[in-house]
């Protein structure tokens, strides 16, 4: 199988993935809610580089875990 059918199948088989998993939901409702979560996840997991922006004077607290 050559790197052009791989990513064709792998293709076919997210949209068949996103499309049982969002069920009787329309497709930008869904997209909005994907997207929604995508960004948050990216600001979660970046949040202390956003807050200190590089300033080494700005320290902020560790969550304790």
């Amino acid at each position: 199988m050559t790197s052009t059918q791989q990513r064709a199948e792998l293709h076919r088989q997210i949209w068949q993935i996103a499309n049982e998993v969002r069920g009787s939901v329309d497709g930008w409702d869904f997209k909005q809610y994907v997207l929604g979560t995508l960004f948050y996840r990216f600001i979660s997991e970046n949040f202390s580089s956003y807050i200190e922006g590089g300033d080494e004077s700005v320290n902020y607290p560790p969550m304790a875990g």
